[in-house]
C-alpha cells in the first residue's frame, strides 16, 4: 500500500530533517556521498550521515548543507555559533579544571608504605610522567569534544620505538568501523576495528582515488612471520622455514616467535604475557592495508575487502604490516562514548540530540530578528501628495535628505520595533527552553544574574540538573579511562622500558576536577572551625580544600608541612605523652633524647664531718681536714705577729 515504516534507532532522532530522512527512509545522496560509498556497511551508512550533519551545525554550516537538499532560501539563515557555544560548555564541565592520573592506595599518608603502597606509588609517578610527555590533557580535549559534539570518540594506542614510549592518537569516529556481533551484545569489546577512510586522485603524483584500512583484530597465536615478496612482488608477511624435525617425528615444529610455547596435546601455541598469571593463546595482529576504488569491485564492504588486490605498508623498522605480531593481548584501541548507552548498544548519543530542533527554531528567530532589525534601522518611508500626477515612486531617504512636499503632502514610516521586540523575546525562550532540555541551567553558561543565589545552597539547588547529567557523562567515560591507562602500562611492560621493570599493573584512574563555582572562602572557614573544634581530621579538612580547588598538589605533603608549624600542638603532645620521640615524628624533626641531669653536690660547711663512705663515693679528700689545717696556720701566723 506504499505505507511508510516508522523505525526507531539510535540516530532516528535526525529524521525529522528532510536532508537526512527521505520518502525511503536513507540520507540524501548529494549532501553525504560518503555513506552511500560501495566499501561502507548498511548499518553504518545513517551514522556517517549523522556525523555530518552535527559537524555542520558544530561550525555553522547547517543551512549550507541544507541547501543541498533543493532549499535554496535556507542558505540566508543566520547561524550564529549556539551549538558550537553549548558544546564548549558541556565538554569544559565534563572534564572539570584539571584531569588528575591516581593510583589507589599512592597516597599513604599514615608512616611508611608497605609494599603494595610503594608499587602504587612508583606506577603512579611513571604515568603522569607520560601523560606529560604525550600531552595527554590536549588528546583529552580532542577526544571529548568529537565524544560530545559527535556522540562518540576514539584513542588508539600503539608502541613507537623511536619515543621509547606509547603513543596516544585521537581519531574521527567516522573512520571506526567495529565488528560487532550479530547474536550478543553489541556493548562487548569487539575482537576485530578497522580504521577507514577514503585518500582522493593526486593527479600531479600519478595516484588514484585510493582507500587505507587499518585494521586490529584478537585470534590465535600463529607459527612466526618475516618481511618476505610475494609472486607479484608485493611486500608481505612469509612464514619462517621450518626446524628439522626430531627423530621418529613425522612432521617439524612450526617456527615459533622467541618465548612462545607449542602445546603438544592440542597444537596451539601459548605465550606468557608480562600482566597474565596463565599463559594465552591469543595475541593481536596488526594490518595496514591501502586499496586502490577501482579495484574494489563485487559485493563487500570494509570488513570483506579482497586482500589480494592490496598493498600494505612497511614500518620505519622493515617490517610488514600484513597481520603483523603486536605481541599482546588486546586491541589497543578504546571507544569512549559520550553518554550510557542503551541495552545491547554500541554507540553514545550527542549533546545536540534532543535540542537540534529548537536549534533550527533558534536560527530561525534570528534570521527573522536580523531582517526586522534592517527595517528597524532603516524604516520604509512613505510619502503622500508628493508624487501627484506622475505615479508612484521609489525614493532613497538617507540622513541629510530634504524633501520638498506640496501643499497636504504627508509622509509616513512603518515602525517595526515592537516586532524585533518580541522576536528578541522570542530569542531568549528559545535559549532558555533549550537550557531546560539541556539540563544546563544558565548561570552554568555564565548568563545567570548572580544576585538571584543569595547563598551558596540556592546556587547548589540550581545546579541539580547539571550535577545528574554530568554525573552520568562522567559514569560513561569511567571505566573507559581506567581501560586506557591500563593499556598503556600494558605496552611499557611489552616494550621492556627499563624504568619499568618489575611493575605490576595497577588500576589507575584519570579522575576529573571540580566544574561548579565553589566559594573557596565558606570552605576554608569549615575547614579552620572544624579542625579547631577537632570534628574533623586534619586529612579530611586538606581534601576539602583540595576538591574546592585550592592549589595543594598532594595531600600528605600538605599535612606534613603543616604539623611541621604546629609548636602549640606539639608542645601539648608533649605534656600529653613526655615522649620527646613522638614529637619529633609530629613536627619532622629529629629530636635527640633529652640528657640525664646531673647529680647535685652541695659544698659542706665548717664543722661537717663526711663519712668514708661518701668521701670513697666521691673519690675527693675530706674537706674538713683542709679547713682544720687553714686555721693552724692561721693561728701560727697571728702568734708571730705579737
Amino acid at each position: 500500500m506504499g505505507l511508510r515504516e516508522v523505525v526507531i534507532h539510535a540516530w532516528s532522532w535526525l529524521n525529522y530533517k528532510p536532508i537526512y530522512s527521505n520518502d525511503l527512509g536513507m540520507p540524501n545522496r548529494r549532501a553525504f556521498p560518503e555513506a552511500q560509498a560501495m566499501w561502507v556497511p548498511a548499518e553504518d551508512e545513517r551514522r556517517l550521515a549523522a556525523y555530518k550533519l552535527l559537524a555542520a551545525y558544530d561550525n555553522n554550516q547547517a543551512a549550507e548543507l541544507a541547501a543541498l537538499g533543493g532549499d535554496p532560501g535556507t542558505r540566508d539563515r543566520r547561524e550564529f555559533g549556539d551549538p558550537s557555544t553549548l558544546i564548549e560548555t558541556v565538554m569544559s564541565h565534563v572534564l572539570g579544571r584539571e584531569q588528575t592520573i591516581t593510583v589507589p592506595g599512592a597516597e599513604n599518608e599514615d608512616g611508611e608504605p608497605d609494599a603494595d603502597e610503594a608499587m602504587a606509588a612508583r606506577v603512579q609517578e611513571l604515568l603522569r610522567d607520560w601523560a606529560k610527555d604525550e600531552l595527554l590533557p590536549m588528546r583529552i580535549q580532542q577526544a571529548e569534544r568529537k565524544a560530545v559534539s559527535l556522540g562518540d570518540g576514539v584513542y588508539r594506542l600503539a608502541w613507537e620505538p623511536g619515543k621509547n614510549r606509547p603513543v596516544l592518537r585521537v581519531h574521527d569516529p567516522g573512520f571506526y568501523y567495529p565488528v560487532l556481533p550479530e547474536d550478543g551484545d553489541a556493548g562487548e569489546y569487539p575482537t576485530r576495528v578497522h580504521f577507514a577512510w577514503e585518500l582522493p586522485e593526486d593527479t600531479r603524483r600519478g595516484l588514484k582515488a585510493r582507500l587505507r584500512r587499518i585494521t586490529y583484530e584478537l585470534d590465535w597465536i600463529r607459527p612466526a612471520t618475516a618481511p618476505g615478496l610475494d609472486q607479484a612482488g608485493r611486500p608481505v608477511r612469509a612464514p619462517l622455514p621450518a626446524e628439522p624435525s626430531a627423530e621418529g617425528e613425522e612432521l617439524p615444529p612450526p617456527p615459533l616467535t622467541e618465548g612462545d610455547f607449542l602445546n603438544p596435546d592440542s597444537g596451539r601455541i601459548t605465550r606468557q604475557y608480562a600482566w597474565n598469571d596463565a599463559p594465552s593463546y591469543v595475541t593481536c595482529y596488526l594490518t595496514d592495508a591501502t586499496w586502490e576504488l577501482g579495484d574494489i569491485k563485487g559485493p563487500c564492504d570494509v570488513d570483506s575487502l579482497p586482500l589480494d588486490k592490496a598493498e600494505f605498508a612497511t614500518r620505519g623498522d622493515g617490517e610488514v604490516l600484513d597481520h603483523l605480531d603486536l605481541l599482546i593481548d588486546f586491541l589497543p584501541v578504546v571507544h569512549v562514548p559520550n553518554t550510557v548507552p542503551s541495552a545491547e548498544e554500541h554507540w553514545g548519543q550527542s549533546t545536540l540530540a534532543k535540542v537540534l530542533q529548537l536549534l533550527d527554531e533558534l536560527a530561525g528567530t534570528d534570521t527573522d530578528s536580523s531582517k526586522a532589525s534592517a527595517t528597524t534601522g532603516s524604516p520604509i518611508v512613505a510619502i503622500a501628495g508628493g508624487g501627484v500626477g506622475r505615479g508612484a515612486q521609489q525614493r532613497t531617504v538617507g540622513p541629510g535628505t530634504v524633501v520638498e512636499l506640496p501643499e497636504g503632502g504627508r509622509m509616513d514610516t512603518v515602525n517595526t520595533a515592537p516586532q524585533l521586540a518580541e522576536l528578541r523575546n522570542q530569542v531568549h525562550d528559545l535559549k532558555d527552553r533549550a537550557a531546560h532540555v539541556a539540563r544546563i541551567p544558565a548561570v552554568a553558561m555564565g548568563a545567570g544574574d548572580p544576585s538571584q543565589f543569595p547563598s551558596g545552597f540556592a546556587l547548589q539547588i540550581a545546579l541539580g540538573p547539571l550535577d545528574s547529567l554530568i554525573g552520568s557523562m562522567r559514569l560513561a567515560r569511567a571505566h573507559k579511562y581506567t581501560l586506557l591507562l591500563k593499556m598503556v602500562q600494558r605496552l611499557y611492560l611489552a616494550g621492556q622500558h627499563p624504568d619499568w621493570a618489575g611493575v605490576t599493573v595497577q588500576p589507575a584512574e584519570l579522575a576529573f576536577g571540580p566544574y561548579t563555582p565553589t566559594d573557596k572562602q565558606s570552605v576554608l572557614e569549615q575547614v579552620r572551625n572544624g579542625v579547631k573544634d577537632g570534628v574533623l581530621s586534619l586529612e579530611t579538612g586538606v581534601r576539602m580544600l583540595m576538591d574546592a580547588g585550592f592549589p595543594i598538589d598532594s595531600a600528605a605533603e600538605e599535612i606534613e608541612r603543616i604539623q611541621s608549624r604546629a609548636f602549640a600542638a606539639a608542645k601539648d603532645l608533649a605534656d600529653a605523652t613526655g615522649d620527646s620521640s613522638a614529637v619529633g615524628e609530629y613536627l619532622g624533626l629529629d629530636l635527640n633524647p633529652d640528657p640525664v641531669a646531673p647529680a647535685v653536690v652541695l659544698p659542706a660547711t665548717p664543722g661537717d664531718q663526711a663519712t668514708p663512705d661518701a668521701q670513697a663515693a666521691t673519690g675527693e679528700d675530706d674537706p674538713t681536714e683542709d679547713v682544720t689545717s687553714n686555721n693552724r696556720q692561721q693561728g701560727q701566723v697571728r702568734g708571730n705577729t705579737r
